[in-house]
């Protein structure tokens, strides 16, 4: 049975960090609608040239600024300012993923079932226009790949995720790109953790995306992934156990 907002105040602490870059137009929509069982909001100014950190502080958030261009390097700058949480969620700062699903990220961490909940769009809804047929694709072959290798199924790769921090300190991240989330899950995998996915709704970007939305971003994108999943492959101590 799913926890109210009170239990899960009381009973762990929680923290949502949230990468952005030139967000200003969704990043009030995405601290406003975050559960009022988190403890504590962090949004990292990537680089904008717009007004996203002041819209975020006006709405309630803690800024840090990363000026590393990089989605890991924006995750890492929001870990190392956090305040000791015991569950982080992650959470882009473009509106597309519905923060009201991360009552159901964090439960099984909270009931001590799972280490890592990784919000899948392939297995929820994705609205029209919202994953576009590379993206598709890409994250089919990333997991196919991973399965391949370390014995462990996922269905997706995507931001919207929630982790125990003292299995997020046994991961020792480094990756400071595009490779965020794969890292984090090979690495999940090698060493055994606890995984589920969960399936939550995807919705159209406010804005133009960064990555997806233009071809060089998308095939850097890629290739990231790629070369970060076949060199993790070739390292003794990533590629752990296949079940």
């Amino acid at each position: 049975m799913l926890r109210t907002s009170t239990d899960m105040a009381t009973s762990s602490k929680i923290a949502v960090v949230i990468p952005a870059l030139d967000e200003e137009q969704a990043i009030g929509r995405v601290i406003a609608d975050i559960p009022d069982f988190v403890d504590e909001i962090m949004v990292v100014d990537n680089g904008s040239f717009d007004a996203t950190a002041a819209v975020a502080r006006a709405a309630g958030a803690r800024v840090v600024t990363e000026p590393e261009r990089g989605y890991g390097a924006a995750c890492l700058a929001g870990i190392a300012a956090l305040n000791a949480p015991d569950i982080i969620v992650f959470l882009d700062g473009d509106y597309s993923d519905d923060p009201a699903r991360m009552a159901a990220l964090v439960e099984p961490i909270l009931s001590g079932k799972v280490d890592l909940v990784i919000g899948s769009r392939t297995l929820g809804r994705a609205e029209p226009g919202a994953l576009a047929a590379h993206q598709r694709f890409g994250n089919w072959l990333a997991c196919r790949l991973i399965r391949l290798i370390w014995g462990v199924r996922f269905t997706d790769l995507g931001p919207f995720r929630a982790i125990d921090t003292r299995a997020l300190e046994k991961l020792a991240m480094r990756e400071r790109t595009f490779g965020w989330t794969v890292e984090m899950q090979i690495k999940s995998a090698a060493l055994g953790l606890r995984l589920m996915e969960i399936p939550v709704s995807y919705r159209p970007r406010i804005g133009r995306s960064k990555i997806t939305g233009t071809i060089r971003g998308s095939f850097y994108a890629g290739s990231t992934i790629l070369i970060l999943i076949a060199r993790s492959a070739f390292l003794p101590e990533s590629k752990g156990q296949k079940s």
